[in-house]
């Protein structure tokens, strides 16, 4: 008894995809100094808390429901008001 080989399944030849163009991305602006602090009546103050690990000098972020320090990842959760 002699078995043939299998042939092996042909490719179905896809048609060409058109390429499509990726949407532009925008660039993010830097934000300044001015967007950490508030001058009111020639006093400035702090619009983001200070890490409490860190100390001065390192803002936490803004994430709706928390505060976060980019720098040593200690996360601050925002009190619910109900």
């Amino acid at each position: 008894m002699s078995k043939t080989p299998e042939e092996a399944p042909k490719e179905i030849p896809k048609e060409k995809e058109e390429k499509k163009e990726k949407p532009v991305k925008k660039k993010k602006e830097e934000k300044g100094a001015f967007a950490f602090y508030k001058i009111e009546s020639d006093q400035i103050s702090r619009l983001l808390p200070v890490c409490e690990r860190c100390g001065p000098g390192y803002f936490m972020a803004d994430h709706g429901d928390r505060y976060t320090c980019g720098y040593c990842g200690f996360t601050r959760y925002k009190v619910a008001e109900k």
